[in-house]
C-alpha cells in the first residue's frame, strides 16, 4: 500500500510511527531516559498518577523522581497512593441536540484525543500550584480521551489521574490509560511485550486481568494499547490478540473499553498500515467477534485507505466510525495540513472518525508568560473555528476544519439540579462568594464545572460582543464568564442545550455583576421549551426579566421563576443582554443555577492526618476523611488562621488529599484544618476539623 509522505516535523515526532517516545521529549513535557530526571521537590508524600512496567524492570537505576514499578506486583492494598488517584465522578449520560450549524453531523464521525498532561512520572494526582496547565473544556466534541504517556525510562503503562477522569466523566467522556511498548530506537525491549502477554500455567493472561483491576479500582474506562516494539513473530502476535481478548473479557463487567493502535500486525512485526486491513484486522475483530472497541489508524492513511477501511469495518458488521484516523496537531495545531475530505467530506457521509494527537498544542505553542486566558482563547479557536462562533464555524475549504464545523456537540444537562460557576479547573486565585480566599495559582481539573459547549454562540442584529472565560474575577472557583463590547442591539448568548424537566417549583438563578468600566445592562434569561427548528437556527426562546445592573454594584443574585412556561422540558438556556445607548459593557456571569428545591450536603466526618513530613521548614500532610452522606459534588479544604481568616488549600472529588507547604503562623500551637462537602448547587456543609500540632 502506498503511504502518505510525512513532512519533516512529523518524521521528527513520529519517526517510523513511534509517536509517544519522541513526542514526549522536550519542554514543557519530557519522557524517556535522560528526560525523566527533571528535579522535583524532595517531598516523599506527593502522590503522582501511577505508572508501571509490565513485570521486569530496566537495568540500572531510575532517574531522580522516578520509581520503577512492576504491574505484576501491584495490588490495591499495597498501593499507598490509590486513595489520591481514585476518580469518583460517574460517567454522565449525554444526548445530541439539534446541531449548531448546517455542516456538523450527528451520528457519524466522532473524535478521540491523545493528550499528554505531563511526562509519565510527573502527573500529580490532585493538581498543582500553577495555573499554567492544560485544562481541556471542549468535551462536547470528544468521544474518548487517552491519557497519553509511557516511556522506557519511567514506565510503559500509565493510569490517568483522578482530576482528568472526574472532569471528563462530568461531561460524559470516557478516559483511557496508555499501554505503550516503544520502538527499540526509544528504548523498547521485546521482553516487555512478552511480559505483558505472558500466560500462566492455566493458559490465562494475568496482566490482562491486572489491567482491568487497575481501571476498575482507579475509576477510569479502559486502555489504549500501542505495541510498537519490533522483532516479534506470528506467535507473539497471536498471544497479543489473546491478551486483548482476555482484557476485553476481564473488563466487560466494569464497562471497560480497548482502543488498539495500528502498529503491530498479525506477523508480529511492526508495520503501520494507515488502514484497517487483513494485516491488522484480527486485533480489531477475529472470527470469535470484536477484540478491540476501536482502532486508531496510523497517520499514514490516504483517502483510498480510509474508504477501504470503512468498507472492511462494514463487512465485519462494525461501524466505520469505530476507526480513528490519526491527525497529528502537536507541531502546528490549526495550521496542520490535513486532507479533511478524506475523513469528513463536506456534502456527503463521513468516511471514518478521527483522532487528534496532542491537542495540548493549544497551550504549549504559546510563549512564556502565557495566561489562562491566552490558553482558552487558543483552545476556543482550535475547537470552534477562527470566528469563535460554532453557528458559523467555516472550515469547508483546505484550511483548518474545526470540530464544531464537523461533529455535532453533546450535552449532559438532563436532570435537576444543575449549576455552574464557569470554573475551568485552573486559576490565578480561588474565589468564594466573590472574594479571593487564596492568592495562589492552582489547577485541579476535578473541580472544573460543566461549561457552555458552544463557544460562543451569540445572536444579535448589532455588533457582536466578545465572550470569554475570564480569570480577573470570579464568584466561585477561578473564573467567570465575561461579555464585553458595545451593545448597540440586544445580544442573546446561547449557553446550554438541555433536557431539563421543569415544573411549578423550578427556579433559575443568576449571580452576576458589572466591571467598573461598564455601562448599565438589562439582563433577561433566555429559556426554550422546544428545540431549534433546524440545524443552525436559534431555539425559540422566551425571555424572562432578571434585572438591570448599574455600574458600581457588586455581585448580586437574581432568581427567576419560569412561571407560565412550565410544566415542560427546558431545551435550551441562555441570556439576553441589552445595553443603554450603545455604550460599552463588561458583564460577568459568576453562577447559573436551575433547580426545583434547595439542597445542602451533610458534613464529612473523621478528618485525620495519615502521614506528615517536613521539608525546608514547611509541613506536608496526607489527609483522609469519611464520605459525607447524600449527594456531594466535591470537597474543599481550608486552613483557619489565628486571626480567624480562612485560606483555601484545595479541593478534590475523593476523600483523601495531599497538602504541601504549610508554614507556621506566629504563635500558632497547631494548624487548624477543615474540610467541607459541596453540593451540586455549591451550597456547603458544616466542617469537619482537625488540629495539627507543629
Amino acid at each position: 500500500m502506498t503511504h502518505r509522505p510525512l513532512p519533516v516535523p512529523r518524521r521528527r515526532v513520529l519517526l517510523a510511527g513511534a509517536g509517544a517516545a519522541v513526542a514526549l521529549f522536550g519542554p514543557p513535557f519530557a519522557s524517556g531516559a535522560g528526560a525523566a530526571g527533571r528535579p522535583r521537590a524532595a517531598d516523599p508524600l506527593q502522590p503522582y498518577a501511577s505508572y508501571w512496567f509490565p513485570d521486569s524492570l530496566p537495568e540500572g537505576t531510575p532517574d531522580d523522581g522516578v520509581v520503577w514499578r512492576s504491574l505484576a506486583a501491584w495490588t490495591p492494598g499495597s498501593d499507598r497512593d490509590l486513595p489520591f488517584n481514585t476518580a469518583t465522578v460517574p460517567l454522565a449520560e449525554r444526548f445530541t441536540p439539534v446541531p449548531a450549524n448546517t455542516s456538523a453531523r450527528a451520528g457519524q464521525a466522532r473524535i478521540s484525543a491523545l493528550a499528554a498532561f505531563d511526562h509519565t512520572a510527573g502527573n500529580p494526582s490532585q493538581g498543582s500550584a500553577t495555573a499554567d496547565h492544560y485544562a481541556p473544556t471542549h468535551w462536547a466534541y470528544l468521544d474518548e480521551l487517552v491519557f497519553w504517556g509511557g516511556s522506557s525510562g519511567e514506565g510503559l503503562i500509565l493510569a490517568p489521574n483522578a482530576p482528568v477522569v472526574d472532569a471528563a466523566h462530568r461531561n460524559g467522556v470516557p478516559v483511557l490509560g496508555t499501554v505503550f511498548l516503544p520502538p527499540a530506537a526509544y528504548g523498547g525491549q521485546l521482553r516487555w511485550t512478552r511480559d505483558l502477554v505472558r500466560k500462566d500455567a492455566a493458559g490465562r493472561f494475568p496482566l490482562a486481568a491486572k489491567l482491568a483491576r487497575v481501571a476498575a479500582a482507579y475509576g477510569f474506562d479502559g486502555w489504549f494499547v500501542n505495541a510498537e516494539t519490533g522483532g516479534g513473530d506470528a506467535a507473539l502476535a497471536d498471544d497479543m490478540r489473546g491478551f486483548l481478548r482476555a482484557l476485553r473479557t476481564a473488563g466487560a463487567r466494569h464497562g471497560l473499553r480497548i482502543t488498539w493502535y495500528d502498529a503491530m500486525n498479525r506477523t508480529g512485526q511492526v508495520g503501520w498500515q494507515g488502514a484497517l486491513n487483513d494485516l491488522n484486522r484480527t486485533f480489531f475483530q477475529d472470527t470469535a467477534g470484536p477484540v478491540a472497541d476501536s482502532l486508531f489508524v496510523d497517520f499514514r492513511w490516504t483517502a483510498r485507505s480510509l474508504v477501504d477501511s470503512g468498507r472492511l469495518a462494514g463487512q465485519l458488521s462494525r461501524s466505520r466510525y469505530e476507526l480513528w484516523a490519526g491527525v497529528d496537531v502537536e507541531s502546528a495545531g490549526w495550521d496542520t495540513r490535513t486532507d479533511w475530505d478524506a475523513i469528513v467530506p463536506a456534502g456527503r457521509d463521513h468516511v471514518v472518525s478521527y483522532g487528534f494527537y496532542r491537542p495540548e498544542w493549544t497551550l504549549t505553542h504559546l510563549p512564556e508568560g502565557r495566561t489562562p486566558g491566552d490558553f482558552h482563547a487558543a483552545d476556543d479557536r482550535f475547537w470552534s473555528g477562527e470566528g469563535l462562533d460554532p453557528t458559523v464555524p467555516g472550515g469547508a475549504g483546505d484550511g483548518w476544519r474545526a470540530p464544531a464545523a464537523v461533529v455535532a456537540d453533546r450535552s449532559v444537562l438532563t436532570a435537576l439540579p444543575f449549576a455552574t460557576t464557569f470554573n475551568t479547573g485552573h486559576g490565578l486565585r480561588w474565589y468564594d462568594g466573590g472574594r479571593a480566599v487564596s492568592d495562589a495559582p492552582w489547577n485541579h481539573l476535578g473541580l472544573q464545572d460543566v461549561l457552555p459547549p458552544r463557544r460562543w454562540a451569540v445572536r444579535t442584529a448589532g455588533a457582536r460582543p466578545e465572550v470569554s472565560l475570564d480569570f480577573a474575577a470570579a464568584w466561585r472557583g477561578g473564573s467567570s464568564l465575561l461579555v464585553r463590547g458595545a451593545l448597540d442591539a440586544p445580544a442573546t448568548l446561547e449557553l446550554f442545550p438541555a433536557r431539563l424537566p421543569a415544573g411549578a417549583e423550578t427556579v433559575l438563578g443568576l449571580t452576576h455583576r458589572l466591571d467598573p468600566s461598564s455601562g448599565p445592562v438589562t439582563v433577561e434569561v433566555a429559556v426554550a421549551l422546544r428545540d431549534a427548528p433546524a440545524p443552525g437556527e436559534p431555539a425559540p426562546y422566551a425571555f424572562l426579566p432578571a434585572g438591570t445592573l448599574e455600574p458600581g454594584g457588586g455581585w448580586r443574585t437574581d432568581t427567576v421563576r419560569l412561571g407560565p412556561l412550565v410544566p415542560g422540558t427546558v431545551r435550551a438556556l441562555g441570556v439576553r443582554l441589552t445595553g443603554r445607548g450603545g455604550g460599552a459593557v463588561a458583564w460577568r456571569l459568576g453562577a447559573l443555577t436551575i433547580r426545583d428545591r434547595a439542597g445542602s450536603p451533610a458534613a464529612p466526618a473523621g478528618l485525620r492526618v495519615t502521614d506528615r513530613a517536613t521539608t525546608d521548614g514547611a509541613l506536608a500532610l496526607r489527609l483522609r476523611w469519611e464520605r459525607a452522606a447524600g449527594p456531594v459534588r466535591h470537597y474543599e479544604l481550608y486552613r483557619q488562621l489565628p486571626d480567624g481568616a480562612r485560606r483555601f488549600l484545595g479541593g478534590t472529588c475523593g476523600t483523601a488529599y495531599y497538602v504541601r507547604g504549610l508554614e507556621r503562623a506566629a504563635g500558632e500551637a497547631a494548624a487548624r484544618l477543615e474540610v467541607r462537602a459541596v453540593h451540586e448547587l455549591f451550597t456547603v456543609s458544616a466542617p469537619a476539623r482537625t488540629d495539627v500540632p507543629w
